[in-house]
């Protein structure tokens, strides 16, 4: 669905669907940063704030912030498990910014949180992608049929990205069928 300038329509309500998709996926995965970094608020804050702008909060300055502060705090995670949760938490908030561009790139929007809380849990498996692949099968079960509306608006994901793309390019091809 392309509005009149070519651009993809997109409701309030349909960036709080995707934003509450994305906080849960993020939220599934953030003991990860918090056992590798217990002080560090950042990407709860940012978990936090993609949660309330999913709950009918503003989408202002304060959410890109907690997003901007949860990619730093993934600088500072001393473990790649804690970094991808990190990236999950930043992903999360950055989701409310999905943009009305038909650029498969956007995908990563709305997926992006999920497909980095499975490459944490893939991590904390020993790098098994089995893993990986399970908490893909429980994103797409936890992803409502909004959510898929608003995928089925983009293009499909782009290649690359490493398995963080892979996941993202699974998680793409689940949810469109």
């Amino acid at each position: 669905m392309a509005d009149e300038a070519g651009g993809i329509e997109l409701s309030t309500q349909d960036l709080r669907e995707v934003t509450a998709f994305a906080a849960a996926c993020a939220d599934s995965v953030l003991e990860a940063f918090e056992a590798d970094q217990p002080d560090d608020t950042r990407p709860r804050e940012a978990i936090g704030a993609a949660w309330e702008f999913a709950r009918g909060g503003e989408r202002g300055k304060a959410l890109r912030d907690t997003a901007w502060a949860a990619l730093k705090a993934a600088k500072c995670a001393g473990t790649p498990a804690g970094r991808e949760a990190a990236r999950a938490a930043m992903a999360a908030a950055g989701a409310a910014y999905l943009h009305p561009l038909p650029q498969a790139t956007q995908v990563k929007h709305i997926l992006g949180a999920a497909a980095h809380a499975a490459r944490t849990a893939e991590l904390l498996a020993d790098d098994d992608p089995a893993v990986g692949a399970d908490h893909v099968e429980r994103a797409v079960g936890r992803a409502t049929p909004g959510v898929v509306d608003v995928l089925a608006r983009y293009p499909a994901a782009p290649s690359g990205g490493g398995r963080v793309g892979e996941l993202i390019r699974m998680l793409d091809d689940d949810l469109r069928r």
